[in-house]
């Protein structure tokens, strides 16, 4: 799925991803500790997965999205 930063607390280090229909999703730090990614910029485009519905969403794999030429 991809989508853009919606917010970011670099302190916190979490906030909102929107994805392309529109759909809102929180997410932590757990989302992206392990792709390497320190901090994301408001408006920067990002693939993610989400798992499980309602409450209970999770976004995992968080990373920029790179388009190569």
């Amino acid at each position: 799925m991809q989508g853009t930063i919606k917010t970011f607390d670099e302190t916190a280090r979490n906030g909102v991803v929107v994805d392309d229909q529109r759909n809102e999703y929180a997410y932590d730090w757990d989302s992206f500790r392990e792709t390497g990614m320190r901090l994301f910029r408001i408006g920067q485009r990002v693939s993610f997965t989400v798992e499980g519905e309602g409450a209970r969403t999770k976004v995992h794999d968080l990373r920029i999205l790179t388009v190569h030429p």
